[in-house]
């Protein structure tokens, strides 16, 4: 009997520890978004983390923008760092290719169906017979190679590198042979930014031979064919550590991260620490849907990466040397897309980063004199337009991070409003109260509007610092966009510095810098025209009559038809002019919970929920920005977005899941819950936090961060 009851006492305690030891690692695909356009890579990465080993078939064009591509059969070989969902490509630096040397018409060849990967691990086998396996720390890429022989070689390539409009990438380059199990070095590449890179490179395993090979043309840094002589075992262990500051730096990463040769271990490892972030949500979802979302979270969480040295070092937008605060600071900031959905998101899953990225964009606005734009290694590319680290810190104020000076912050937004600099010309913006398309021939329409919800943000931030001259000025450029509205069209068209409109004028075709310049950024007319609705909603219905007129320009918008789409003007998966392939789109369906037919915003969500997404390597329909189009799925399948990602609100939609839980820090949850939730019951009547029925279709981020439960009630009523 007491034999029965301990089995019975330990199945129980299974029971518990199994429902307890989430592991939401093993539903996530990396091979989403890896084909078409999501430009999405497969190799290890840690969250937030400095490297991210993995395979490049190509180091040029639009569709290799993360060095990789799922149809690709060529393997260039594997380097150590590179983005996530991109446009444009970098890094991509330090690539190692093992090959056979008795089947050498094999060296760039592999079998695809042994292709694998999970989160921190992917490995393949080249056709040649050597096994590839990949994993990582933060700073430091752990490969193995295993080969048919003892025999070993290895291709060891500096001049590597992901290129954007330029075909000589190194510019300088230090690399040192210390002994026959370590290169140590320094190079300076020349990208989508100029760039300073430190790195030391140990092998388990001495070499027995190193020959430099001859220099292509254009080519400044050196090829290694190495040869080894390897144990029984035939691996090949080799670690690569990285760091913006010094050699010695990357020493100290390596030391302090990896200071064995246990490549099982440094998986383990990385699976577990993804477990803590993927575990933060708990959804009740099929299995198809449950890839989708946690590939998603997985995407989400690769960028911002903390580029500092583990003891705090890092090199900065002016090529100076400091110490970050709690040895956090961060690159890969694609602010134009993370600020609208994917900062919000990180805000209620990941906290402990807030302050520090906050203060990066600080560190910046000190170095640079403005505030980030889009920075790559340390070093801003300015892609994109607007000043949307404004927003960024207005957010994290607003939702009571106090990690930050926050007079400090008031200064670097105001200072970066008034003082121009890369894509801001703050004297042309003030004298018109727009920018006119004939002293800016590119993008002026989307400037404007862009600019004037930062400046709508530094308002708002300046009143909340009892700065009223400042918020007074401040909240008056946020109503410019007003000056770009034409009453004949409905529509923000392209003015010159007499007031007259552009002619010929056409709403429907998109412009973007690099492919058809005019007066919008990777979009039309009709799609910046609901730019300003992030922030000001009343002021549009001002403009068009009434909230009546607004639900019948949403329809019309939801409805016109696309002429001749292009992706690379950011028109991807398509709804009338909605566009969800391109971040400037991502508001608009919920801009329906203001109109006079919510329901139909609901209908489209469930629709872009179900027919962009897929759990494919072609399942992500446009860039995912390092994130931004992961955390718009999250964040909507879960049941609500930021229309205006800097004011704590987050906008109803409606859950695409029966159940989920956010777990928050001191063992608070959030829960959301539905009731009648089915595939046809896709709207919802009424919704309830902690069970008192909203008056408002709008929840704060303080009631998800408190706790607490959102409840939808469902129905198939449209």
């Amino acid at each position: 009997m007491e034999i029965k009851k301990n089995i019975y006492c330990i199945l129980f305690l299974l029971t518990i520890l199994g429902v307890n030891a989430q592991n939401n690692a093993k539903f996530v695909n990396t091979f989403i978004g890896t084909d078409g356009t999501g430009h999405t890579f497969p190799g290890p990465s840690m969250p937030f983390g400095m490297v991210q080993p993995g395979p490049d078939n190509s180091i040029e064009g639009w569709n290799h923008t993360s060095g990789y591509q799922y149809k690709d059969t060529l393997l260039l070989g594997f380097s150590q760092m590179r983005f996530s969902g991109t446009g444009i490509g970098e890094m991509g630096n330090i690539l190692l290719l093992p090959f056979n040397q008795n089947k050498i018409k094999y060296k760039n060849s592999y079998h695809k169906e042994s292709e694998k990967s999970s989160v921190g691990y992917y490995t393949l086998t080249k056709k040649d017979g050597i096994k590839v396996e990949l994993t990582c720390s933060e700073r430091v890429a752990f490969h193995k190679y295993t080969y048919p022989e003892k025999q070993a070689q290895l291709l060891l390539d500096f001049q590597h590198g992901i290129q954007f409009l330029n075909d000589s990438l190194v510019l300088e380059n230090i690399i040192k042979i210390e002994n026959n199990t370590m290169i140590s070095g320094y190079c300076k590449t020349k990208g989508w930014v100029t760039k300073k890179y430190f790195f030391t490179i140990h092998f388990e395993t001495p070499f027995s031979e190193i020959q430099e090979l001859p220099k292509g043309k254009k080519q400044n840094a050196p090829i290694f064919k190495i040869d080894f002589d390897l144990t029984d075992n035939k691996v090949l262990h080799t670690k690569i550590a990285l760091s913006t500051v010094s050699i010695e730096g990357a020493q100290l990463n390596l030391k302090s991260e990896i200071p064995h040769w246990n490549f099982e271990k440094v998986k383990l490892n990385a699976e577990k620490v993804w477990n803590d972030y993927l575990n933060r949500i708990d959804i009740e979802a099929p299995q198809k849907q449950k890839e989708i979302f946690y590939t998603s979270l997985y995407h989400l969480l690769l960028q911002p990466s903390n580029i500092a040295d583990v003891d705090g070092k890092y090199r900065g937008a002016n090529d100076a040397i400091n110490n970050a605060p709690n040895k956090e600071y961060y690159s890969t900031l694609s602010i134009w897309d993370i600020y609208r959905g994917a900062f919000p998101l990180l805000q209620i899953i990941a906290p402990e980063k807030i302050d520090g990225i906050i203060n990066t964009l600080l560190l910046h606005h000190k170095a640079a004199g403005f505030l980030p734009i889009w920075t790559a290694w340390g070093q801003d590319n300015y892609c994109m337009i607007g000043n949307h680290a404004i927003p960024m810190i207005l957010s994290a104020h607003q939702n009571g991070f106090t990690g930050f000076d926050k007079q400090e912050a008031l200064k670097a937004m105001i200072e970066t409003s008034t003082q121009s600099h890369f894509n801001s010309d703050w004297e042309l913006y003030n004298q018109f109260g727009y920018y006119p398309f004939d002293k800016l021939d590119n993008e002026a329409v989307s400037r404007t509007l862009e600019s004037g919800y930062d400046d709508w943000c530094v308002a708002q931030m300046a009143d909340q610092m009892n700065d009223k001259e400042n918020s007074i000025q401040f909240l008056k450029r946020g109503h410019y966009y007003r000056n770009l509205f034409d009453t004949s069209t409905q529509l923000f068209r392209g003015k010159d510095t007499n007031g007259n409109w552009r002619t010929p004028f056409d709403p429907l075709t998109a412009t973007s810098p690099m492919n058809n310049p005019g007066d919008y950024t990777e979009a039309n007319a009709w799609q910046y025209f609901w730019t300003p609705a992030q922030y000001d909603v009343k002021g549009m219905k001002n403009l068009l009559g009434g909230t009546s007129a607004f639900t019948k320009k949403l329809n019309d918008f939801f409805t016109i038809e696309s002429v001749n789409p292009n992706k690379f003007l950011g028109q991807e998966a398509m709804i009338g002019q909605y566009a969800h392939g391109n971040e400037p789109s991502h508001h608009i369906v919920y801009l329906y919970t203001f109109s006079d037919t919510p329901k139909v915003g609901q209908k489209y969500i469930h629709k872009i929920i179900n027919e962009f997404h897929n759990n494919t390597p072609d399942g992500m329909i446009g860039n995912d920005d390092c994130g931004q189009m992961s955390a718009w799925y999250i964040l909507s399948s879960l049941g609500f977005y930021p229309v205006n990602p800097a004011n704590g609100e987050f906008v109803l939609g409606v859950p695409q899941v029966k159940n989920a839980t956010i777990h928050l820090k001191n063992n608070k949850k959030f829960t959301i819950s539905t009731s009648n939730f089915s595939e046809d019951n896709s709207y919802s009547n009424t919704q309830k936090l902690n069970n008192i029925e909203l008056s408002k279709p709008i929840i704060n981020y303080s009631d998800i961060i408190n706790g607490g439960t959102l409840h939808f009630q469902m129905t198939n009523q449209y």
